[in-house]
């Protein structure tokens, strides 16, 4: 594949992970602009936190289809594409052009990016998916905190990406590991000091 390809499809899938859907959902459905209320954060976690639970559903659901279907669409013409452009798509949610470059902190589509590039590229879900998640599910379910089970998967994520071939991959999910822990930072802060918010329906 040509590097003018490659450099379109990484242009269309960041423009594609750019979709506010928290923004759209919130001005939409409920006439709120959730960048000004809660953490301002363009997320499922946080449209939860202002909207409601069925919102927080709704966006986090959205928000995870977009990189699920850029990693599954590209996957069938050129693995490393999909890789890279699964990247490019989750940065568009972090930072997308179409909400002022403000958006989510990238959890939900690095989740579905590790679930789309497992099964249609590296082939390896149970060790590059379902172990980050149980993580995930077990440090939430005894500390219920987002952001801590979040860190700690997505680190994982990125240990356990090096006991497979593909470097890309490794590479790719390392950036998306340490972005989200610099997207956590003032979360960090809070579970250091005790004051970190918690949920409360698990």
């Amino acid at each position: 594949m040509g590097d003018i390809m490659i450099i379109f499809y990484l242009l269309i899938s960041y423009l594609f992970g750019s979709i506010p859907w928290a923004l759209i959902v919130g001005k939409v459905f409920y006439h709120t602009d959730i960048r000004q209320h809660g953490s301002g954060n363009l997320g499922g976690t946080n449209a939860g936190r202002v909207l409601g639970k069925k919102a927080g559903i709704a966006v986090m659901a959205l928000d995870v289809l977009k990189a699920l279907i850029v990693v599954i669409a590209l996957s069938f013409i050129d693995k490393n594409t999909a890789i890279l452009s699964g990247l490019a798509c989750t940065f568009g949610h972090c930072f997308p052009i179409f909400a002022g470059f403000r958006g989510g902190k990238g959890v939900a589509t690095t989740t579905a990016y590790l679930l789309g590039v497992s099964i249609f590229c590296t082939h390896n879900v149970l060790l590059q998916f379902c172990l980050p998640l149980a993580v995930f599910i077990i440090i939430l379910y005894l500390t219920k905190m987002v952001s801590l089970a979040s860190i700690s998967a997505a680190t994982l994520a990125a240990l356990v990406s090096y006991f497979q071939p593909n470097v890309l991959f490794s590479v790719c999910i390392t950036i998306l590991a340490l972005f989200i822990i610099f997207q956590h930072r003032a979360n960090i802060q809070r579970i250091i000091s005790g004051t970190e918010r918690k949920i409360t329906w698990m």
